[in-house]
């Protein structure tokens, strides 16, 4: 296994990794609408507590050289289902044409009041 920690500025006292490699594949820990730097919740709407977790996401895919293509599998998690259509279409603006396997999940309340928590699941391409 390798363990993927981008140099995120903030501390995490969470017991877990940003990322991990194994077996050709990458597993991005949830990353919650915070931001990595300053541990600020986000502090607007749905759709900006969404591109924030999924920017999250961006820096572990791009901290381990992973493309957003290869990513094959998304959870997101949101506290009430009435955001899904707005978690949606940002979702949708950040793959682009690539439409990974995904969920989203109703829960109850999510750490620090974040809106949003995104896991992701990458395949690495050999070169």
């Amino acid at each position: 296994m390798q363990m993927v920690t981008p140099p995120f500025k903030g501390e995490n006292k969470g017991h877990y990794t940003a990322g991990v490699i194994s077996n050709g594949m990458l597993y991005v820990s949830g990353q919650l609408s915070i931001d990595p730097d300053t541990r600020e919740v986000c502090p607007g709407d749905i759709r900006e507590h969404t591109r924030l977790a999924l920017n999250n996401v961006d820096r572990v895919l791009k901290h381990a050289g992973v493309q957003r293509d290869q990513v094959v599998m998304c959870r997101v998690y949101t506290p009430d289902v009435k955001y899904w259509g707005p978690i949606n279409e940002v979702y949708a603006d950040f793959f682009g044409e690539h439409k990974p396997a995904r969920v989203i999940v109703s829960t109850t309340t999510l750490h620090f009041g974040c809106l949003v928590e995104i896991e992701a699941v990458a395949e690495l391409t050999s070169d």
